[in-house]
């Protein structure tokens, strides 16, 4: 009996014990116990005299430099700021300031473009450089089309990359831009205007790239090179962009005076000729008498040239 007495007593002790060892891991009705917040207590090691060791005093983390700090990512999703790539040493401006443009971006029959602009809109140096040309005077008529006159009122600057840069169809001149003067890039020329074959048009600015030649080569003058990827990049992309190697490469290849071979020649005018009226024949025979030499005039008809 005494025996039955222990059996059932070491029964209900091991129920117990794993009672509590399933309530320590799970804790009541299944709810999981966290970890106590509490750090375990450490024991201070002793010095060589039986006493504690000093705690070690904590070091400060450095603060960062100012490179870090540039490295830093953005916060949220503010996007990354990565200036372009420096392409040349020159920078350039877009030749039309302070006014809403459009201008095409593809070859129509000459290698330059249209900037439409509203008239009275600044045309303005697209690189520091050196006044090349000015005509002040609107000479082009529909009658002949000239073409050496097409471009109307224009200036064009030799920039400091040794590419010229013809603005035409201007309106007028600024003050002090005559051949020789030395402008800074976004330094006002002119104005947007309607002169030379833009006469019927809306105002805009005839904007062309080309090479160094003397005035008997307009056609040089008036655009050898397209100009509308650079345009791109200075009006919203990369103002470093330079035509200058385009250029360069085009003139080692046509030659520094190409011959013209597209609007060559203006308007034919049809020549005018003049002609005698008959002489009417009289009613009456006058009276005969022998003309002298001096009278005697022969008339030819004769042609306007």
């Amino acid at each position: 009996m005494r025996s039955g007495l222990i059996g059932r007593w070491a029964a209900v002790t091991g129920a117990v014990l794993l009672t509590g060892a399933c309530t320590q891991a799970t804790g009541l009705a299944g709810v999981g116990v966290g970890r106590s917040a509490t750090p375990p207590a450490t024991v201070p090691a002793s010095g060589p005299a039986g006493g504690t060791a000093a705690e070690p005093t904590p070091t400060a983390s450095p603060a960062p430099t100012p490179e870090h700090q540039a490295a830093e990512r953005p916060k949220g999703d503010d996007p990354v700021k990565v200036p372009p790539p420096k392409l040349s040493k020159y920078t350039y401006t877009f030749p039309v300031k302070g006014c809403k443009v459009s201008y095409q971006r593809k070859l129509l029959v000459l290698p330059k473009t249209t900037i439409w602009a509203k008239e009275g809109c600044s045309f303005v140096a697209p690189v520091d450089g050196v006044v090349d040309e000015v005509n002040l005077t609107d000479n082009w008529s529909p009658a002949t089309d000239a073409g050496a006159a097409r471009e109307g009122k224009f200036v064009t600057i030799i920039g400091a990359d040794g590419v010229r840069y013809l603005g035409g169809h201007l309106s007028s001149v600024a003050d002090g831009i005559k051949p020789g003067t030395k402008v800074k890039g976004g330094q006002v020329l002119g104005k947007v205007g309607r002169s030379g074959n833009a006469r019927d048009t809306g105002s805009n600015l005839y904007f062309a790239i080309s090479w160094k030649t003397g005035p008997a080569y307009w056609w040089v003058r008036r655009g050898m090179v397209k100009p509308w990827d650079y345009l791109d990049a200075w009006r919203k992309g990369n103002r470093t962009l330079s035509p200058r190697e385009e250029t360069l490469k085009l003139r080692k290849k046509l030659g520094e005076t190409p011959p013209c071979t597209v609007q060559c020649v203006g308007k034919v005018v049809a020549p005018v000729q003049t002609t005698t009226s008959s002489t009417p024949k009289p009613t009456s025979k006058p009276k005969k008498r022998k003309p002298r030499e001096e009278e005697i005039v022969t008339l030819n008809p004769t042609t306007a040239s």
